[in-house]
């Protein structure tokens, strides 16, 4: 526990939650016990880079998670990415948050495998390891990353000199390490949930209920998935 007193470890959770389900917010709420977070961030994207538009527009991305996460203290809602005009880049927030927080916080950037693979297709993805720890977590499709051997020779590079096997390691410096979470897997997509509405069918249970209400009043994810 000392370790992890060293410097500690906030989490950066970034995505396009359209719509932020309970794949989600399951992995969040494990993290926070298994690596000791002392909070985590939701930072909805604003334009991708490397995939196509949300669907739903910023703002009711961002009025979404906040629905979602409203009721849990340890999660907070960050607006930073839906407010920045352009591209969203990974690098410039963290950049933003390092300089806000200080040398005392760890950041923990939370991502999935399926993300994961194809970092290095990210706009300047080596200094990501200069801002921050990966925190890597399980998703359908991509549910073990122990064949390293076939990730691309850059990212495998990386993975092998910068993994840790325990949570507490990373408490022991500000940036650098690739932690490897099991977290629970739920066969939640977005991308499901959508076509779901989109054919007129129940999406109960597979995210919160005030989500569900905000998707339905706003007439959200009906003429497109």
């Amino acid at each position: 526990m000392a370790a992890i007193d060293k410097f500690p470890l906030t989490g950066i959770y970034g995505g396009t939650f359209d719509p932020i389900h309970y794949g989600h917010l399951r992995i969040a709420e494990e993290l926070l016990d298994m690596i000791n977070l002392k909070r985590i961030i939701f930072v909805p994207s604003g334009a991708p880079r490397l995939r196509a538009a949300p669907i739903a527009a910023r703002n009711h991305r961002s009025n979404m998670v906040h629905l979602a996460i409203r009721d849990n203290s340890m999660f907070s809602l960050d607006e930073r990415e839906v407010n920045r005009p352009g591209i969203s880049t990974t690098i410039e927030s963290l950049q933003e948050y390092q300089c806000e927080l200080g040398d005392s916080a760890a950041l923990c950037f939370i991502l999935g495998m399926d993300a994961f693979v194809k970092i290095n297709q990210w706009h300047n993805w080596h200094g990501l390891f200069g801002l921050c720890h990966m925190i890597i977590v399980a998703r359908p499709g991509y549910t073990s990353i122990n064949d390293y051997q076939n990730l691309p020779a850059d990212i495998k590079k990386e993975f092998i000199a910068r993994r840790v096997l325990e949570a507490n390691d990373l408490g022991l410096q500000t940036s650098g390490f690739i932690y490897m979470a099991q977290t629970s897997l739920l066969e939640i997509s977005a991308s499901h949930i959508r076509s779901l509405i989109n054919a007129g069918k129940s999406i109960r249970y597979l995210l919160p209920e005030n989500v569900s209400d905000y998707i339905k009043s706003n007439c959200l994810y009906t003429g497109n998935i």
